[in-house]
């Protein structure tokens, strides 16, 4: 490895034995495709703190959700075992980089951050930010410009699409990170701040596991985007896996797990 990689190796914040991985792989003439085959296996990164995504099932404590389907689907068509890796929205690029899985399969919304560091495949899916409040003051925010406003605190989850939104489109508002495994609707419930931005997808799970929460202007949410996984960049095993994608879709499955998980692809 050069001195111009052990520069980008250390950006990312990857040691060094672990960013030579990948480039080993490469050197020896065998990509990302190839290297699953052989293995018998596919890594799936997950956060698992993303009902009704991916998250951990309280009895049993595997992993369980729309992306959880997904990703055992994709490991049955290519006839290799699903393995998951517990990652967090901080650090998906940095353990793809560092070869601790081969696909982000936990529910990520693509942004050009993300696409500069890494690959996304073709979407799956659509989604959009709403604000999430308590009940009780619900009637404090009459529209989106009422949450731009000194006074204001909104929390997000470090490292997620929705950190970037606030800081952009609310930047009256005062930004509270929270840092995983704490989860910002955590904030919410207890107080510490007035409001988080949630995708439709899990405002809709956390207003019916929490009737105290309430998720504000629906019929005008913001920032809509696109949901794809993430992987390398590796154009063979990205063309792989857009191609999978297509014949899912064609074939119903993606309908098939947003209903059961209430995800509208």
């Amino acid at each position: 490895m050069n001195r111009r990689d052990l520069s980008a190796a250390a950006l990312l914040g990857v040691p060094f034995a672990m960013a030579a991985t990948p480039v080993q792989a490469q050197a020896a003439g065998r990509g990302r495709l190839e290297v699953i085959q052989a293995a018998g296996r596919i890594r799936f990164g997950t956060t698992g703190d993303f009902n009704p995504m991916s998250f951990r099932d309280p009895a049993t404590r595997a992993y369980a959700g729309h992306q959880i389907e997904a990703a055992e689907q994709l490991a049955r068509d290519m006839n290799v075992r699903a393995e998951f890796v517990a990652t967090d929205w901080r650090t998906l690029i940095n353990g793809l980089q560092a070869d601790q899985y081969d696909a982000v399969f936990t529910g990520t919304s693509m942004s050009v951050a993300r696409a500069m560091a890494a690959s996304f495949t073709t979407p799956w899916g659509r989604n959009a930010f709403v604000p999430l409040v308590r009940r009780q003051d619900a009637n404090k925010f009459a529209d989106w410009n009422a949450l731009n406003a000194r006074g204001v605190t909104i929390g997000t989850n470090l490292g997620t699409t929705m950190e970037q939104f606030v800081q952009q489109a609310l930047p009256q508002a005062t930004l509270r990170r929270v840092e995983s495994p704490a989860r910002d609707w955590q904030e919410l419930l207890s107080g510490r701040v007035d409001a988080t931005m949630s995708s439709l997808i899990e405002a809709a799970f956390l207003t019916r596991e929490y009737p105290q929460l309430v998720s504000l202007f629906t019929t005008q949410p913001r920032n809509p985007i696109p949901m794809a996984f993430l992987t390398i960049n590796d154009p063979v095993f990205v063309n792989f896996l857009n191609a999978w994608i297509v014949i899912r879709q064609a074939s119903g499955f993606f309908d098939d797990i947003g209903r059961k998980w209430g995800v509208t692809a």
